[in-house]
């Protein structure tokens, strides 16, 4: 099963993948009691997302690879009993992505573009910055669009505040790989992901923290 292996800054890593081969992997005997009790149509995003995310532990927190997960006052996914560690699931589609960070809070996010975008939503998302992107053709819009969510959704749930944070009100300047909002740095794996792919994480004091991307496939 392909996979792509993400370090987007020191102590935080990124996967993302596609839904089939990691809702056939192993389930975790924890994760296959929270999804015996979810809605049917949520079950296989779920089982995947859960499967790549203890993958990516495995490879990166491996003490904590099975370590149940719960959901925090925020409705965060945590790890139980280690809240310093950050995760982060997001599912679109077949597509599915992960974050895990030591010591920091982390979102992700995963978008597949559309074709079809109101210029109402292109204005809604991308406020001062829209006549960046409506002289671009339908898909080209769509990609951007797709882009700049994932980017500004990271960041609300890193923040563990979901919709109710107005992701759309964070400025993500269309074609930025980087910036910064709110004590959280956001990341747009542009040169990593072929499917629009954004993660957040809390920032430290520490010296190391750094812009740079490590990558690598398994």
């Amino acid at each position: 099963m392909t996979t792509l292996i993400t370090r987007a800054a020191p102590d935080v890593w990124v996967a993302t993948g596609q839904l089939g081969p990691w809702l056939r992997a192993a389930a975790d005997p924890d994760d296959r009691a929270v999804a015996a009790a979810l809605p049917r149509r949520r079950t296989a995003e779920f089982l995947a997302g859960r499967a790549l995310l203890r993958h990516l532990l495995r490879l990166t927190v491996p003490e904590r690879a099975s370590t149940p997960i719960r959901a925090d006052t925020k409705g965060r996914p945590v790890l139980d009993g280690d809240p310093d560690t950050g995760i982060s699931v997001s599912h679109d589609g077949p597509a599915i992505a992960v974050a895990v960070a030591r010591g920091r809070r982390v979102g992700v996010d995963v978008q597949l573009p559309v074709t079809d975008v109101p210029d109402s939503l292109l204005r809604r998302c991308l406020g001062r910055h829209t006549e960046d992107v409506m002289p671009l053709c339908e898909r080209r819009r769509g990609v951007e669009l797709a882009w700049v969510w994932t980017a500004q959704e990271a960041c609300v749930k890193a923040a563990g505040t979901g919709l109710a944070g107005s992701p759309w009100s964070i400025d993500i300047p269309p074609g930025s790989r980087a910036g910064r909002w709110d004590g959280y740095r956001w990341i747009s794996l542009r040169d990593r992901s072929p499917t629009p792919l954004s993660c957040a994480y809390s920032l430290s004091d520490a010296p190391s923290d750094a812009d740079g991307l490590e990558a690598t496939c398994s």
